[in-house]
């Protein structure tokens, strides 16, 4: 399968920062200031570089409770502003994943923005989840990206955290599946909820499943846990842990992310993905 080069993972192991965006306009809890939400966005961001970060997610985490599918035309607008401010001011590798599984939002913004990948929670398959039944649409997002010849990645979950597959299925043929099927560019495999890492022997399993393909923490990584996913993972996307006092609601600590890069450093020899 053709995949869309990147210097992502040239990296022995890719660090990426979650930016949780606070509420956007038109959401329960926006406070009314989208100035206060891109000023906030950028102080984290800016709290990743200044702590090692190789790449930055930015997410509409705030906006809770989650639209299912297609977000409104002014969410994505707010978005693709926020994106264009982060990564004008970092010049790291940009992604967004627009919740809960507005692929299609992702990749417009990616395009409009120059960001390099787009995180999709649900790619194949279905999965129950707070928001209902969310249907996997691969066959949409690929004909979009074809569309908009766009060279942006699709980092794709396999069994997302808040969610159960609506039939069983092994987590080895789902990864299989959204890779060969779906032709997802990277796997990310999650604890059950937001925090909580992956079980090892599931990182395991589609490592051995799936030797080739990149494949990414999406929960729970820490300094005291992070050894042990090395041999099987090309990086972890972290956004619990590294906030003040590893509270997710809080802001990015700069000293967490640093302390987290310099103990996966002792271990391999972390350089910058860009």
């Amino acid at each position: 399968m053709e995949k869309h080069k990147t210097d992502f993972w040239q990296s022995p192991f890719l660090l990426v920062g979650v930016v949780h965006l606070l509420p956007l306009p038109g959401t329960p809890r926006f406070t009314g200031s989208l100035v206060t939400v891109r000023e906030r966005a950028l102080r984290d961001a800016e709290a990743y570089v200044r702590g090692g970060a190789h790449a930055l997610l930015i997410e509409n985490f705030g906006d809770v409770p989650f639209r299912k599918e297609r977000v409104e035309p002014h969410v994505i607008a707010a978005m693709a502003l926020i994106v264009e401010d982060i990564r004008r001011a970092t010049g790291l590798p940009i992604g967004v994943n627009v919740l809960r599984n507005d692929a299609l939002a992702a990749l417009g913004i990616a395009a409009a923005t120059g960001a390099r990948f787009i995180r999709v929670n649900v790619h194949v398959g279905a999965m129950l989840t707070d928001q209902g039944i969310i249907e996997g649409k691969a066959d949409e997002t690929l004909r979009y990206r074809t569309l908009l010849g766009a060279s942006v990645q699709i980092w794709a979950d396999v069994h997302v955290k808040h969610g159960t597959p609506l039939t069983p299925q092994p987590l080895e043929e789902a990864a299989v599946e959204t890779v060969e099927r779906g032709l997802a560019d990277a796997l990310i495999v999650t604890g059950s909820s937001t925090g909580q890492p992956p079980r090892l022997e599931h990182a395991t399993s589609i490592r051995q499943k799936l030797p080739g393909v990149p494949l990414l923490l999406g929960s729970g990584i820490t300094p005291q846990n992070v050894a042990s996913f090395l041999r099987v993972a090309n990086g972890a996307i972290v956004g619990t842990w590294v906030k003040v006092e590893g509270i997710v609601h809080n802001p990015v600590d700069e000293h967490r992310v640093r302390q987290l890069v310099q103990t996966i450093a002792t271990l391999v020899p972390i350089r910058h993905a860009g």
